[in-house]
């Protein structure tokens, strides 16, 4: 199977000492190669090593970094809030499907702090590209969600078209009704996504669109070290998903329904001009994390349900193990016998577990003595 991908980027700051969990976890060779990469020296006796001295270690990290000039300090500083902010399980994928579909080798790396590091000093534009996947990935940034579907005719989508590609830009910055002189830019790049699962592999095509926005007036300080306005210029951003197998496209962008529909107008009539108009599909988050603690299911008396109760769960490790849990006996419920059975192990206690799938077990109340299961 076959997929491909376009998504947006979206990325903000954090607190100052917001990385210090970061370089606590990142080898000590990586802190020295990037500060080193941007040319800064620490004192020959400083101790990086970071073991059993988590609180000496960050102030002392705070105060080699105080030693900068305040320009470094200030971009070295947002470079490891950045890193802080995608260093999870959800920057761990992004890092594996987008460094598989680059080539670049992950062989040998310890951790996502190892791994980000690395990719800052040698592959510094596929940090962005991480940054943009691992927004994707959590729903961030602000922006409506929408997804449509064309019909399965047989005709293809013509995503590879240089010159599909640059009417469609010209589509995104009329419907963003930015001035001609604005600046844009797409960032088109490949990855490789694997099913957790089946271990089947899908290629994904991945563009992240830039417009310059309208100025905004801010106030900071200048030269003369005093207030003054200044116009800073805003970066709008739109993001596409394209499931070529199933002919589903997501559309990431803010401005409500009426922008959503006017870019899947623009995508069919750019990439998809013999298909049919698409027709929009409900999408639901399931927020499966709940199941983690025994659910209390509310049921009304005139639905006619005794009680409901989870009869089975997948488990999915970071280790790419998986696993189902089923209930099988009257006696106990799958939350008793994962606590009696495996006690702290237990993968809904135990770290590096998601819950990837469950079933719920519907008993309705008897009827002319015959009970009902769904």
């Amino acid at each position: 199977m076959e997929t491909t991908y376009f998504q947006l980027f979206i990325s903000s700051g954090t607190d100052v000492t917001s990385f210090s969990g970061f370089l606590r976890k990142s080898p000590t060779a990586r802190r020295l190669n990037i500060l080193e990469c941007r040319c800064i020296q620490a004192p020959d006796d400083f101790d990086w090593n970071s073991e059993g001295r988590g609180t000496k270690f960050v102030r002392a990290i705070e105060e080699l970094l105080r030693g900068l000039p305040d320009r470094k300090q200030d971009e070295l500083k947002a470079d490891l809030d950045l890193f802080a902010s995608i260093a999870d399980e959800n920057g761990l994928l992004a890092v594996e499907q987008i460094c598989a579909g680059q080539g670049v080798d992950l062989e040998g790396l310890e951790s996502v702090q190892h791994t980000l590091l690395m990719l800052a000093i040698h592959f510094p534009q596929i940090i962005d590209r991480i940054a943009a996947q691992t927004s994707l990935m959590r729903r961030t940034g602000g922006r409506g969600w929408a997804a449509f579907q064309f019909d399965v005719d047989g005709h293809p989508w013509k995503l590879e078209d240089e010159h599909a590609r640059r009417a469609f830009l010209n589509d995104v910055l009329g419907i963003l009704d930015v001035p001609d002189h604005r600046r844009s830019e797409a960032d088109w790049y490949e990855s490789i996504r694997v099913d957790p699962i089946t271990g089947e592999k899908a290629a994904l095509l991945h563009a992240t669109i830039y417009v310059e926005e309208k100025a905004a007036s801010e106030l900071a300080f200048g030269e003369a070290e005093t207030l003054e306005r200044q116009l800073v210029q805003k970066v709008l951003e739109v993001g596409f998903a394209c499931d070529l197998k199933s002919r589903i496209v997501e559309i990431s962008a803010s401005g409500g329904k009426k922008f959503l529909d006017e870019y899947a107008l623009s995508f069919a009539n750019n990439f998809a001009p013999h298909s049919a108009a698409p027709v929009k599909t409900p999408r639901r988050e399931v927020l499966l994390d709940t199941l983690r603690k025994l659910p209390e299911f509310e049921t009304a008396f005139a639905d006619g349900i005794e009680r409901v109760e989870v009869s089975s769960l997948d488990f999915f490790s970071s280790c790419q193990a998986f696993t189902r849990i089923e209930k099988r006996g009257d006696d106990e419920t799958l939350y008793d016998f994962l606590d009696r059975r495996f006690g702290a192990c237990s993968p809904l206690r135990a770290g590096g577990w998601q819950i990837y799938g469950a079933t719920l077990r519907i008993f309705l109340k008897a009827r002319d003595g015959n009970a009902v299961v769904r």
